[in-house]
């Protein structure tokens, strides 16, 4: 994510279905002697154990796929869905929670077969028919409907299904895919998608990944988007707009899908333009480009403020400056390819993704990376640069604050001073390729550090990450 210029700056072995159905009273009687406390008997948890949302996500289960099929009226800003999930249970699951606000829930089953739900918060809590045993693939079918709304985010900003003057800017960072879709709500769960989306003619509904189909029939379209790819659910989106769509695919046989705007598209082109040629640049640094498809949604969305790394396919809120595309397709590799285990480290999304503004003006003749440090540390002590060590935002209300980006970036420029251009480029690329399609932590990233400079670098990552207030050296 990237603050608008307008605001002025996520084993067991399957067993057989047919079996498990034999053996449940058996194995649930020796499961439930082990277990504990009858209370906690069977229990998903409600929330993945995030420091800063700890609603979001849940426990025992694991998606695999979401299929949803959607279909939305701008006009009346009403949406029907059906998603279906394919998971596996980790552990004996009586019980299991989902994160869903707001729209109604018209029907639920669990492997075909009526399943018990109630609704606490933005939680859907659901008891299926019979225990799912660990290791064992489950699918839940939910059907809903109604108007939805965004949720207002710690910091005050708004996110998940965001109405616009012609359909929707769907953007879920952090919470706001529970806005459209029943979901594991954590960067710790992730997975592939099937969206399908249906508005009305003259209307396009763009997603992550590749477009498999699209057809009109009875003054209606069809889009059915495909995301093979590892992906969290904050990182879904299903905008819907009147929209220009190019489309390419570029020399290193990335396929491109642009969907801009009408009335953005004058002052996006010559931005847009340059996508190949930052895929490339970035690809270069950080490795192959970790997808399939790439490209761009600009929408008019004044009332959102932001723009995010929609996975494969960023998402604007106008037309993007050039920084700003540097920005939200680095976070291809960092953030999205390589996700977080916990909202607390978030620096390694965002600083990331802004010292690839930093190097991106160094190595095209504009400020070096050093001469961006110099200016951000001339800032005086009182600052809000220094209000908060980026490594322990210490709450939701900071995860995009300044710190977070510019100083997380400042820790990188430190690091890349004390172990050498050569080995920290080395780094960077590492962590984009050990960590590919999976998760990283700020603990790996210092040790991949470590192991890769063979020096101890405690002090540059207690100073730029974890210290209060301003270093007093650079």
């Amino acid at each position: 994510m990237r603050p608008s210029r307008r605001q002025a700056v996520r084993p067991a072995t399957v067993l057989r279905r047919e079996a498990l159905i034999v053996t449940v009273p058996v194995a649930l009687a020796a499961l439930l002697a082990a277990a504990g406390p009858a209370s906690a008997i069977g229990s998903g948890a409600p929330g993945a154990g995030d420091p800063y949302f700890p609603l979001a996500g849940n426990g025992g289960y694991h998606v695999d796929h979401y299929d949803l099929t959607l279909r939305y009226d701008p006009d009346s800003r009403h949406l029907d869905g059906t998603a279906v999930l394919t998971a596996h249970a980790t552990q004996l699951l009586t019980r299991f929670d989902l994160d869903f606000k707001g729209l109604k829930v018209t029907g639920l089953t669990v492997d075909h077969t009526a399943a018990d739900f109630r609704r606490d918060g933005q939680e859907l809590v659901v008891t299926p028919g019979r225990p799912l045993f660990p290791g064992e693939e489950f699918r839940v079918t939910v059907a809903y409907n109604g108007t939805p709304k965004p949720v207002t985010d710690p910091d005050g900003s708004l996110d998940g299904w965001i109405p616009t003057d012609d359909g929707a800017f769907v953007a879920g960072e952090p919470q706001g895919a529970m806005t459209w879709f029943p979901a594991n709500n954590h960067p710790k769960d992730k997975s592939s998608y099937d969206i399908t989306v249906t508005v009305p003619k003259g209307r396009t509904a763009v997603s992550n990944g590749v477009l498999v189909g699209q057809r009109t029939a009875q003054g209606h379209t069809t889009f059915h988007w495909r995301q093979r790819e590892p992906m969290a659910a904050y990182l879904a989106t299903a905008t819907v707009g009147k929209f220009e769509v190019e489309q390419y695919t570029t020399h290193n046989g990335i396929r491109v899908y642009n969907a801009v705007d009408p009335r953005e598209a004058s002052d996006a082109e010559s931005v847009l333009k340059k996508l190949p040629s930052v895929l490339e640049w970035e690809s270069k640094l950080f490795g192959p480009y970790p997808f399939r498809n790439a490209g761009s949604i600009v929408d008019r969305a004044p009332d959102v403020g932001y723009a995010l790394e929609t996975q494969s396919r960023p998402l604007y809120d106008s037309a993007p400056d050039l920084s700003t595309l540097v920005h939200e397709n680095a976070h291809q590799w960092f953030g999205d390819s390589v996700s977080l285990t916990s909202w607390k480290d978030i620096w390694l999304n965002e600083g990331f993704a802004t010292y690839a503004e930093w190097l991106y003006e160094e190595q095209h003749g504009g400020d070096t990376a050093q001469e961006t440090f110099d200016e951000l540390y001339d800032r005086p002590a009182s600052d809000d640069l220094w209000e908060f060590p980026p490594g322990d935002p210490g709450s939701g209300e900071n995860i995009f604050g300044t710190p977070v980006y510019e100083r997380g970036a400042m820790a990188l420029h430190a690091l890349r001073t004390a172990v050498g251009d050569r080995t920290f480029f080395r780094i960077l690329r590492a962590w984009a390729t050990e960590h590919r399609g999976g998760h990283g932590t700020t603990r790996q990233f210092v040790h991949l550090a470590e192991q890769e400079s063979r020096k101890n670098l405690d002090s540059v990552f207690t100073t730029w990450l974890y210290s209060a207030g301003k270093p007093n050296t650079p």
